[in-house]
């Protein structure tokens, strides 16, 4: 166990209201550890970053590393160290399981796999059932890929609503989704998203989309929020930037005594979004949660960082294409309207 100096009182760090009146931490720690970081690595990044305070667990079925994550989990139970009703934990259906029959055994897989008996929310990963090999270039197509069709897209989330009837799961939300496919399901969903997790960072602030789920109630969940410096090969452009690399956060990280990357933390949580880093280095968790907890910015300096948004999608999900020869922009229903 860490020393009591370096721990972070888990009841000082921000929160964020949901609809149904449930608080969820407002940071947490994804455990997408792309290509280089061992299932085994992500878990031992779980357990410390638990030791240290964070109570909220970002996972995922496509991860490859629930089991692992799941013993970890069970372990910090079992030794005291939290309680189940603590933490705050987060899954995700994968596109090769949404059809109807599959929804249901998908999560009830990922509950074995974490050792719990609920989860506290279960997202759609992506809009799409269109899936991709591990480890793929990007010009990898499934065979079966489709568009975006609504009524396959509710025939998922009926089940996704059943898992909450049945009390496996908490509450649901979105993933990966924009406004047009957001209208849709808030049209037609007997249960409505909590939260849409999405990439936010300092040079793709996403404002229209922030602001229109703010005013839904509907917590947005930030991944990338330092800008993914390890993303796999495929999800790299030349086009990108750095938002640690920006000279705005360089100087009001210096002016705060801060790293860049746990700047972009603290401003993600002030502006409102509940960020999901991920790193297996403790002080990395330490600085995070400190950074959450201290001084906030100031108005001028959310301001500067405001200012700096250059619509740069990181995760630009080429992977989930369905033809060949396509913008990837499709995916992202340019013009507010989904592309069918």
């Amino acid at each position: 166990m860490p020393h009591q100096a370096d721990v972070v009182d888990p009841a000082l760090v921000p929160k964020k209201r949901l609809a149904s009146g449930a608080e969820m931490p407002a940071i947490g720690l994804g455990t997408f550890g792309s290509d280089h970081v061992s299932p085994e690595a992500v878990a031992e990044a779980v357990r410390g970053a638990i030791e240290v305070g964070y109570r909220h667990i970002d996972c995922a079925a496509v991860y490859g590393n629930e089991a692992q994550i799941g013993r970890v989990l069970s372990d910090t139970i079992d030794a005291g160290v939290v309680t189940r009703d603590e933490l705050w934990i987060t899954s995700k259906l994968w596109n090769d399981k949404h059809a109807p029959a599959d929804v249901i055994p998908a999560c009830e897989q990922s509950l074995r796999d974490l050792r719990l008996d609920h989860l506290d929310l279960y997202l759609v990963h992506w809009p799409f059932s269109n899936f991709h090999p591990p480890n793929c270039d990007v010009t990898s197509r499934s065979p079966d890929a489709k568009p975006y069709i609504h009524d396959n897209y509710m025939a998922t989330w009926r089940q996704m609503e059943r898992l909450v009837e049945q009390g496996k799961v908490r509450h649901l939300g979105a993933s990966n989704m924009t406004i047009p496919k957001l209208d849709l399901l808030l049209r037609d969903a007997a249960i409505r998203p909590v939260s849409n997790e999405m990439e936010l960072h300092p040079h793709f602030q996403q404002p229209d989309l922030f602001d229109y789920l703010v005013e839904r109630d509907i917590v947005p969940i930030g991944f990338c929020p330092i800008g993914s410096p390890a993303r796999p090969e495929r999800d790299r452009t030349p086009e990108d930037t750095t938002p640690t690399e920006d000279p705005v956060i360089a100087e009001i990280a210096n002016a705060r005594g801060l790293h860049p990357a746990t700047l972009c933390v603290k401003w993600a949580v002030q502006r409102g979004q509940a960020p999901i880093p991920f790193s297996t280095k403790l002080r990395n968790h330490l600085a995070n949660l400190r950074a959450s907890v201290g001084d906030p910015l100031g108005d001028d300096q959310m301001q500067r960082i405001a200012s700096i948004d250059r619509n740069c999608r990181l995760i630009k999900g080429q992977v989930f294409l369905w033809k060949d020869n396509q913008s990837w922009e499709d995916l992202w229903d340019p013009d507010d309207v989904v592309i069918e």
